[in-house]
């Protein structure tokens, strides 16, 4: 199989420096606020972005360990695929957030709703368009049985 190599288009800045105790999704309490960079040469293409609520970030897990197929995730006491969680030790350690969109200052987007590692790398960003990245009548596996979000943070068993 042929490698698929990605160029980071930026970094993301945020007031999380160790996984232990930082928030599990963007939409947990303990968020953080900060901003993504984007480099300069990507920069043109954030026009027009600042008229979007939302965005969503793609960035790599520059800190995660090995990959593992099984984990237990932080909302289980059960093992799961790593498929059936949001894990960050994928096979391809590719992250994703949707985060809310504050400000646009040049190529600095300032942002909160931030639950990654500061100094992460960013592979690509999208705008959250309601209308399509919404959907009604979905299942959600065995988090229906979750542990709640609130009360839920990184302990440091995926660093």
């Amino acid at each position: 199989m042929c490698p698929i190599c990605y160029t980071p288009i930026g970094v993301i800045h945020t007031p999380f420096h160790e996984p232990q105790g930082m928030p599990i999704q963007p939409s947990a309490p303990g968020s953080g606020s900060g901003f993504v960079e984007v480099f300069e040469d990507y920069a043109t293409g954030l026009n027009h972005i600042e008229g979007f609520s939302h965005l969503i970030l793609l960035y790599h897990f520059h800190r995660a360990p090995d990959a593992q197929l099984q984990v237990t995730p932080f909302m289980d006491d059960h093992p799961h695929g790593i498929f059936a969680t949001r894990s960050p030790t994928r096979p391809n350690a590719i992250g994703m957030s949707i985060v809310r969109l504050i400000d646009r200052i040049d190529n600095r987007l300032y942002v909160d709703q931030l639950d990654m590692l500061d100094k992460t790398p960013l592979i690509d960003i999208k705008p959250f368009f309601e209308p399509y990245d919404n959907r009604t009548n979905t299942r959600q596996g065995w988090l229906n049985t979750r542990k709640t979000i609130e009360n839920t943070r990184a302990d440091g068993r995926f660093a």
